[in-house]
């Protein structure tokens, strides 16, 4: 099995220059934590808006999310699959560095979809496996 096999396509994305209430409005309305950020006038990933990157980088520092623009709270220069990608790659990145959702780029860095935690624990064969790799994913790291 392949990322996008697994993936759900066509994700919702976040525009650079919108602003992070806008942002956190599109996250509500489409029930999800992150959101893939793009420059206005494409598709390219240049970095990914959690809802965590709201509270942190918003919100505890005081910050107005009307006017703050969700670049300059996303995390830039996010890792990334592509499709054609094995699964067993995406699982150990998302184990690897922690991280519950990845985005899928095409050969050109374009937003195709999302392989989220949810999606390896739904519908991968062996349940073995899938409990490991929740277990990495949500496991805190040493020292923490």
């Amino acid at each position: 099995m392949n990322c996008g096999e697994l993936m759900t396509p066509s994700p919702t994305c976040a525009q650079a220059s919108h602003s992070v209430a806008d942002a956190a409005e599109l996250m509500k309305r489409e029930d999800v934590g992150l959101l893939p950020v793009v420059r206005d006038e494409g598709t390219r990933l240049i970095g990914v808006l959690t809802d965590r990157d709201i509270v942190l980088q918003v919100v505890a520092e005081g910050r107005d999310p009307r006017t703050t623009r969700v670049e300059d709270a996303m995390t830039p220069d996010p890792l990334a699959c592509r499709s054609d990608e094995p699964l067993e790659t995406v699982m150990e990145l998302m184990a690897t560095h922690q991280v519950r959702r990845m985005p899928i780029v095409d050969d050109n860095g374009d937003v195709v979809g999302i392989v989220a935690q949810a999606d390896l624990a739904t519908r991968l064969r062996d349940p073995r496996e899938t409990g490991e790799v929740v277990q990495a994913i949500s496991e805190p790291e040493a020292g923490v």
